[in-house]
C-alpha cells in the first residue's frame, strides 16, 4: 500500500506541473505493483487521474487561465473515438496493447526532448492577446477538433488521460501561454476522462474499491503539491525529468512483452516476471 500511495504522489505531482504524464505512468505503476494487466490497470489509472485533473481544473477556472471554450471542443469531439477506443481494448490482446503503449510513450519522450518551438505569429491557432482568448474560426475549430480526435481514441484504448497529446500539440499549433495550456489541459482531460468511466461503468466493469479510493487520493494529494511547486521549478527541467521517466516505463514494458513470449512458468505465460 506504501508504493501504491507514492506512486500516486508521484504521478499526480507531474500531472499538475506539466498537464501531462499522469495516466501514462498511472497504468505502468499499477500493473507493476498491483501485479494487473493493462485492462484491469488502465480503468482504475483513468478514474484517479481524472478525478485528480478535475481539482487542477477547479483551480484554473478559479484563476481564470482556462480556456473552456476549447476545452469543452475538443471532449466532444472526443466522445466518438473515445467510445471506439474502449471498445477496441476489450478485443485487442493485452499484450499488443502493451506494446502500442510502450511505442507511444517513446514518441511522446521523442517529442519533449526535441520539440520545436513555434513562434506566436506562425501558431495556426492564436490567441486575443486583448482578450486572452482564441479566435475562432474553421482552421481553429479544426486543429482543436483534430486533437481530441486522437486523445480520445488513446483515452479509450489505452486508459491515458490525453494530456500527453493535448500539451504538445497546444504548444505545436497554439500561442497559449504554458499556464493556459496546462490549466486547458486538465479541464480536457477531466471531460475526456469522464466520458471513458461512464463507458467503462455501463459495460459493467467493477472498480477495486480499496485500492482505487487509495490511488485516488494519493493523486489529488500529488496533484496539489505539484501545482503549488510550478511556480518555483523551471519547466524543461520538469519536461526533461519526465521524458526520461516515459522511456524508462516503456522500456520495461517492452522487456515484460520479452518475457511474456519467451519464458513460461510451469507451461503457463507470465507476462510480469
Amino acid at each position: 500500500m506504501f508504493t501504491l500511495i507514492l506512486e500516486g504522489l508521484v504521478i499526480g505531482c507531474l500531472l499538475g506541473l506539466t498537464g501531462a504524464g499522469g495516466g501514462i505512468l498511472a497504468v505502468p505503476a499499477l500493473m507493476t505493483s498491483q501485479g494487473w494487466g493493462v485492462a484491469l490497470a488502465a480503468p482504475v489509472g483513468l478514474l484517479a487521474i481524472t478525478l485528480a485533473a478535475l481539482v487542477g481544473a477547479i483551480q484554473g477556472l478559479i484563476q481564470q487561465n482556462i480556456r473552456y471554450k476549447a476545452a469543452i471542443w475538443i471532449a466532444l469531439i472526443s466522445i466518438p473515438t473515445a467510445k471506439y477506443g474502449v471498445y477496441l481494448a476489450q478485443i485487442v490482446s493485452p499484450q499488443w496493447l502493451t506494446l502500442a503503449f510502450s511505442l507511444v510513450m517513446l514518441v511522446v519522450a521523442y517529442r519533449i526532448v526535441f520539440k520545436k518551438v513555434i513562434k506566436d505569429d506562425d501558431a495556426p491557432c492564436k490567441i486575443n492577446q486583448q482578450t486572452g482568448k482564441f479566435i475562432w474560426n474553421i482552421k481553429t475549430a479544426s486543429i482543436l477538433g483534430g486533437i481530441g480526435l486522437v486523445a480520445g481514441l488513446l483515452t479509450g484504448l489505452l486508459g491515458v488521460g490525453g494530456g500527453f497529446i493535448i500539451v504538445p500539440a497546444m504548444k505545436k499549433f497554439t500561442n497559449l501561454n504554458l499556464k493556459s495550456i496546462i490549466a486547458t489541459s486538465l479541464m480536457v482531460i477531466f471531460l475526456i476522462g469522464s466520458i471513458s468511466i461512464s463507458i467503462n461503468i455501463l459495460n459493467g466493469f467493477e472498480y477495486p474499491l480499496e485500492v482505487s479510493a487509495t490511488f485516488i487520493l494519493a493523486c489529488v494529494l500529488g496533484l496539489v503539491v505539484g501545482r503549488f511547486l510550478i511556480g518555483y521549478i523551471p519547466v524543461n527541467i520538469v519536461q526533461t525529468i519526465f521524458a526520461l521517466l516515459v522511456v524508462f516505463v516503456s522500456f520495461y514494458l517492452l522487456y515484460s512483452i520479452f518475457i511474456f513470449i519467451f519464458i513460461k512458468n510451469n507451461g503457463i505465460p507470465s507476462f510480469l516476471i
